[in-house]
């Protein structure tokens, strides 16, 4: 946990770890860590269950409405920081239509409309290449499941160790971490700002970049 007053908690979601609300999910294990079973814990926004980094919670019923309208108008800033085999550009943006495959439990990008295609949007760029992988931080503008992961694979750019979208080739947990949230408080409306680096342990520690975290 790094952050906690009575509205919001601010955490490090691990891998494989859920986001929801159920048996083993996120807010089960931060119960347990603040010793209160009965804690008042809402999922407010989701990462996949192999990636982890920076998850925003709610304590309050009100909390979790302003911070879900904020991510619904595009106010939470979201950032991420990604290790992909292959060569990217200095920067891009990547706008798709993905399906969602609910049986397949993946997303593919597409050219035709449907009733389980949705519009995704990120922008990145690239902060260090090394050893035939980059480094990219991605700007979430839209939220669709397993976007950042479908969106460069599709380009032929997939992430270390990301086995379901083409990334098995690095024997390593999936490369994607939660680096940055930027947010209004929900109750005083003050901006807030969280970054947290990712892990010492590759394919992470082949790049040598300062502040993997700003901007």
């Amino acid at each position: 946990m790094l952050y906690a007053d009575s509205a919001i908690l601010l955490c490090i979601k691990p891998p494989k770890v859920l986001s929801t609300d159920e048996p083993g999910g996120l807010p089960e294990l931060v119960r347990r860590e603040l010793g209160d079973e009965g804690a008042e814990l809402r999922t407010v926004h989701r990462l996949d269950r192999a990636a982890s980094g920076l998850m925003l919670l709610a304590r309050t019923a009100p909390a979790a409405s302003e911070l879900s309208r904020q991510i619904r108008e595009g106010e939470m800033e979201k950032k991420y920081l990604a290790v992909v085999l292959g060569r990217t550009e200095d920067r891009g943006e990547m706008r798709d239509l993905l399906y969602r495959d609910k049986a397949r439990k993946m997303s593919f990008v597409t050219d035709t409309p449907g009733k389980e295609v949705r519009e995704a949007r990120l922008a990145y760029e690239t902060l260090g290449r090394s050893e035939g992988f980059s480094l990219v931080r991605v700007r979430l503008y839209t939220g669709r499941t397993h976007q950042i992961r479908c969106q460069f694979a599709s380009r032929g750019l997939p992430l270390a160790g990301d086995r379901k979208y083409g990334g098995e080739a690095a024997d390593c947990p999936l490369a994607l971490w939660s680096c940055t949230l930027r947010f209004r408080h929900p109750e005083t409306g003050e901006r807030l700002s969280f970054s947290a680096p990712p892990p010492e342990a590759w394919p992470w520690n082949l790049f040598s970049v300062p502040s993997l975290t700003q901007a």
